[in-house]
């Protein structure tokens, strides 16, 4: 189809079809004229040409350009709205593009006014959804300057200009319109590169950039923005993007006209918190330098303009009192969201009502009064931070603080989210102790943490890559211990934890140093399991790390220890891992290599006892990892154990009645011979029925100490008579309890820096001897026939069952 393009005499057009950008190489299109194929054709003003194209997608292989100049410093310029010309109607299918070069005096300003829709900014290359684009650009003497790229449906209405304009419109070959969209109007000098206006007729956003962006603002050049905001509204600044250039003269600086205030225009550094929460029409305008010759720089800025309903809390104050704190930091930000294309009313926080922004961080030292420009408080949450340190060993030794979160921060209307406390201690000096108000629970996958929040512990000395875990109230640890500096951070989880004040609570003392990385102090309570892990149980416990477990067993309860895994899973590549289950009471210990060895069977403790890991340089992938629970039940006492008493009761009975008939026909044949005042029950049952060498007594829990005593004076006490008449007071030994320390302190873990294999009792072997201290007691017989009395290691396949 033949297309006819005829343009009138000096009427300043020029058209131009060249070859576009196929996305794929196609079969080549030429243009037909005069019976020529071209690849480009030009038509000038007064030229009439007839063509086509010798393909049927001509749309996919051209592109046509329609150029006018316009010529105001020679003769009037043509005001009012601007036609296509030619008519679209006439043009081919083509995406075209309509340019207009309008060049005025300095001292003439031109104004674009753009009607309905109103134009949007969007940064270099950005794509409009319906395919039509404007491109602005400006004069300073010979240099272009680039306005800006808009679309269509936005907030720019008028745009002004002195020196000239330039104005391209690009539309898709398939869209209809046939209206440029704009008109131009003369006006006076503006005295700045341009002024965009910008109209609000109700909440919404704008995105804006300084000229040239992301190129470099000109030099000492002055743009402004003008802002169109309905009285009962609210407008707020945010800076998303900017960078400052190398000055030599001037101060690069924003300047803000607002309605109301009385120092117009304040000024900003384009790096200070923008204002707030205004309310009407405001001014913004940006003011470069004079740049250094040799290191200019580049002066840019985007920014974006929200403008909403005032909220109730915009128009309340709250006081955050930190003039008594020390060391810290408040931050009031937007939790992370889905970004949507819908709009969507911003929450910012005002510092005296004016300073607005995003996010606004607060330091101790001082009062400070804020505010909340936000449809919906949800939207932010509060993160502070404060760090606790002891620098003199002398003067933090055994001293406490108690880790409580700020009145005044849990009176804000926003969800505090974290408040860590940064705990740092002298090296190798002094260590730590977290004690909680309510015992902890470990969260773990099997028993997971269902509080308002949790402790967060975690070690923060350089390098080293240590978790200690997730704790949450209503558990069983009641103290956690750590070797050095570490970081305990409150996270909240839902608004009501302020509703459990009584639960929340740690208090952390400086103690003497010791060499463990850390110690937990487990309490149990009755027939609740406590599931307990390792530190860093998702990506294994550190190099050559030690870590205990205290586990308290309360009087009158036996402790059933219980590993979940057959294996740690940990291959060494230097020294060894291991671990030791150490009986407080007894010193009585068990030493396993968690490399070689299967972790023990379920066993039950009578005392309070100590569980140690320590790790060797495990091969990557193949790290430690130790979980097991506890389980406290009240004692209880055998049958076969009653049973053994009844009839040890019985034969004592027959072998004291015995005793008693030979004394007396002993005592009355030899007179002279003096009293027997005592005799040894040696018959007394210290082994629990069918548990041969297992989980023995200890000589204070058994009767093997006991004397079976005849007072003789009683019984007969007239042959006791001497030739006075008075009684013979004869020599009783008596039994004393022993009274001295039961040890309690952590084992000693074996060296670590040999490959040798550790040494293992096997079950049928007798145990080593191991002193038993506090048990010891003067004035005790072994009994000859009940084999070795010491106390054996614990049984590592078989439990115990419990024994009174």
């Amino acid at each position: 189809e033949a297309s006819e393009i005829a343009l009138p005499p000096g009427s300043g057009l020029t058209v131009l079809i060249t070859p576009g950008t196929p996305a794929l190489p196609v079969k080549p299109c030429y243009i037909i004229s005069s019976k020529r194929h071209l690849t480009t054709l030009t038509i000038r003003s007064g030229e009439k040409v007839v063509f086509s194209f010798n393909c049927q997608d001509p749309e996919k292989h051209f592109v046509i350009e329609i150029q006018k100049n316009i010529d105001c410093m020679s003769g009037p310029c043509p005001f009012g709205e601007v036609p296509l010309q030619p008519s679209t109607s006439v043009l081919p299918t083509l995406n075209r593009t309509f340019v207009w070069d309008v060049k005025a005096h300095k001292s003439i300003g031109l104004e674009l006014q753009f009607s309905a829709p109103r134009l949007r900014q969007v940064g270099p290359g950005v794509s409009c959804p319906d395919g039509v684009t404007y491109n602005i650009s400006g004069r300073i003497d010979a240099a272009v300057v680039r306005i800006g790229t808009f679309c269509s449906n936005g907030t720019v209405s008028r745009i002004k200009m002195q020196e000239g304009v330039k104005m391209a419109l690009h539309l898709p070959w398939f869209h209809k319109r046939n209206v440029s969209g704009f008109s131009i109007a003369n006006r006076s000098s503006i005295k700045r590169l341009c002024i965009i206006e910008s109209v609000f007729e109700g909440e919404g956003s704008a995105t804006l950039m300084s000229a040239n962006y992301p190129d470099g603002f000109p030099e000492d050049e002055l743009m402004t923005w003008q802002f169109v905001v309905p009285p009962h509204l609210r407008a707020s600044v945010s800076f998303l993007h900017f960078n400052v250039s190398n000055c030599e003269k001037k101060e690069e600086r924003v300047e803000y006209y607002i309605p109301g205030s009385t120092t117009n225009p304040e000024v900003f550094k384009l790096g200070d918190k923008q204002p707030g929460n205004m309310a009407g029409n405001f001014n913004l305008s940006l003011q470069g330098c004079d740049q250094d010759a040799q290191n200019p720089g580049i002066l840019r800025l985007q920014f974006q303009v929200l403008v909403q309903h005032p909220q109730n809390e915009s128009n309340k104050i709250y006081v955050v009192d930190l003039s008594n704190e020390q060391a810290m930091s408040l931050t009031i930000e937007p939790r992370p969201i889905r970004l949507s294309r819908k709009f969507v009313p911003g929450c910012f926080v005002c510092l005296e009502s004016r300073t607005c922004s995003t996010n606004l961080t607060l330091t101790s030292g001082s009062k400070h009064k804020i505010s909340f420009l936000c449809d919906n408080l949800t939207r932010l949450w509060i993160n502070a931070e404060k760090t606790i340190s002891c620098a003199d060993q002398r003067y933090c030794h055994k001293r406490s603080y108690s880790l409580q979160v700020p009145g005044d921060i849990l009176q804000l209307p926003v969800q505090l989210h974290d408040f860590s406390w940064k705990l740092l201690v002298p090296k190798d000096r002094l260590s730590l102790a977290l004690v909680p108000a309510q015992k902890l629970q470990q969260h773990t996958p099997e028993k997971v943490c269902n509080t308002s929040f949790s402790y967060l512990v975690a070690s923060t000395v350089p390098g080293q890559d240590l978790y200690f875990g997730s704790f949450c109230p209503g558990g069983s640890i009641r103290q956690i211990q750590v070797k050095q500096n570490v970081s305990v951070t409150l996270r909240t989880f839902a608004p009501g934890f302020q509703q459990e004040a009584s639960r929340r609570g740690l208090t952390v003392s400086f103690i003497p140093y010791f060499k463990e990385e850390g110690v937990f102090t487990v309490t149990p309570d009755t027939k609740s399991k406590v599931y307990l892990r390792s530190p860093n149980w998702d990506r294994g416990l550190p190099s050559l790390t030690s870590v205990s477990w205290n586990i308290t067993v309360p009087t009158g309860q036996v402790a059933c220890l219980t590993f979940l895994k057959e294996r740690t899973g940990v291959v060494c590549q230097t020294g060894r891992a291991f671990m030791i289950i150490q009986e407080q009471r007894t010193k009585a210990e068990e030493i396993f290599s968690l490399e070689d060895e299967v972790l023990p069977k379920p066993s039950f403790h009578h005392h309070s006892f100590w569980v140690n890991i320590s790790n060797c340089s495990p091969v990557s992938g193949k790290q430690l990892d130790l979980f097991f629970w506890v389980l406290l039940t009240p004692r209880t006492i055998d049958l076969t154990v009653i049973v053994s008493v009844i009839v040890g009761g019985g034969a004592l009975l027959l072998v004291t009645l015995g005793l008693i008939i030979c004394l007396v026909k002993k005592k009355k044949k030899k007179m002279s011979k003096g009293p027997a005042v005592g005799v040894y029950n040696g018959n007394v049952n210290t082994q629990m029925p069918m548990q041969p060498k297992k989980c023995q007594k200890g000589r204070k829990d058994s009767d093997s100490h006991v004397y079976a005593v005849i007072d003789d004076t009683m019984v007969y006490g007239h042959l006791l008579q001497d030739s006075n008449g008075s009684f013979l007071q004869p020599e009783v030994d008596t039994y004393r309890p022993f009274q001295g320390p039961t040890g309690d302190c952590l084992p000693s873990p074996p060296l670590t820096g040999s490959r040798a294999p550790t040494a293992k009792l096997a079950t049928d072997q007798l145990a080593p001897r191991f002193p038993a201290e506090s048990e010891s007691e003067p004035y005790t017989f072994s009994h000859p026939n009940s084999g070795n009395t010491d106390l054996p290691l614990l049984d590592t396949h078989k439990p115990s069952e419990p024994e009174e």
